[in-house]
């Protein structure tokens, strides 16, 4: 099958659940579960892309070889690229919900319980690259609540929209010079300019490939957002929404697979840590690691490209990938 004629079909597509429907009409044999997820096959080696997108699809367009728009490579490329494969023995191919937002690996993590492999292989990512490492994560929503009041009759009292600005604007230091990153957005306070507002919110996310250092910065995290409330005069609670794991389990047979994929195609390796469905195997202690198939820029914006043709070298790499494994 065309890898680049699935690509051009899959990425209008909105939803998880189109998608889905879109995979199984070309996939024979397929099953779905009740989350959405889509597989094929039988055997130890599982191989997953997932259906969902950060941005809602829109129509894409060509600006010369690139082909623009939101989703168009993560993940409806590595979709694509394990869509056109042939049905493998010992090989299951799995499409995956839940991967991006606050879905929390859920349809990976379905998967690897429900399947068991001995192997899992996330098709995702850029090429040359090669997620050996899980980029943990822990996500948060922070809330800070106060009296509210008219903007002039009860000036002074406390502002939850202070508070919680305060206290956005301490977080970068904290990750400064570290293998960390922070980030907030859904900042939420207030409905009118003239009345001081009750409650003001944001979500919180904390990365790190160190599992001891994502838990102290998180606990940091708390701790300045505890203190921004204290001077504030506000309430603050907070809601965990949820952990991906962070660590490693890629064995030396899956790095040097890795290295003859990337070799078919004229390419080195790029390591490098990453969040992706592999990391619903790691933190099970199963062998995986993700394996980057198509070439572009800009993920998660309205600006996303690829260049389709690649597609076939993903495709190339990953069935080399396969075959170091000892598949075909």
């Amino acid at each position: 099958m065309d890898p680049v004629r699935h690509l051009l079909e899959l990425a209008p597509l909105a939803g998880e659940a189109e998608r889905g429907g879109y995979v199984v009409r070309h996939l024979p044999g397929a099953r779905r579960d009740g989350l959405g997820n889509v597989w094929e096959g039988e055997g130890g080696i599982l191989l997953l892309a997932h259906l969902d997108t950060v941005l809602p699809p829109a129509s894409p367009r060509w600006v010369g070889e690139r082909l623009y728009g939101p989703g168009v490579g993560d993940n409806s490329a590595g979709v694509a690229v394990l869509l056109s494969l042939p049905s493998l023995p010992g090989v299951v191919r799995g499409f995956t919900v839940g991967e991006e937002g606050l879905g929390n690996l859920k349809g990976a993590r379905a998967l690897v319980a429900a399947l068991r492999p001995e192997v899992v292989v996330a098709v995702d990512g850029y090429l040359p690259g090669v997620v050996d490492r899980a980029l943990g994560s822990v996500r948060l929503r922070v809330r800070f609540f106060g009296p509210g009041g008219h903007a002039w009759g009860d000036r002074g009292s406390p502002n939850p929209v202070f508070a919680l600005a305060e206290a956005l604007a301490g977080l970068p230091p904290l990750v400064a010079g570290l293998e960390a990153s922070l980030n907030a957005s859904g900042l939420k306070g207030g409905e009118a300019v003239n009345a001081i507002p009750e409650e003001a919110e944001a979500l919180l996310e904390v990365r790190s490939p160190d599992p001891l250092l994502l838990q102290s910065v998180a606990q940091k995290v708390q701790a300045l957002m505890a203190e921004a409330a204290r001077r504030h005069r506000v309430e603050l609670s907070w809601e965990e929404l949820g952990q991906r794991p962070a660590g490693a389990t890629a064995t030396s047979g899956l790095l040097r697979a890795a290295e003859e994929a990337l070799a078919a195609i004229g390419e080195r390796p790029l390591f490098q840590p990453g969040s992706t469905d592999a990391s619903a195997a790691i933190e099970q202690g199963i062998p995986a690691l993700a394996l980057g198939v198509y070439r572009g820029g800009g993920a998660h914006t309205r600006e996303e490209w690829v260049l389709p043709q690649s597609l076939w070298e993903g495709r190339t790499a990953l069935l080399a990938f396969l075959k170091a494994l000892g598949v075909g």
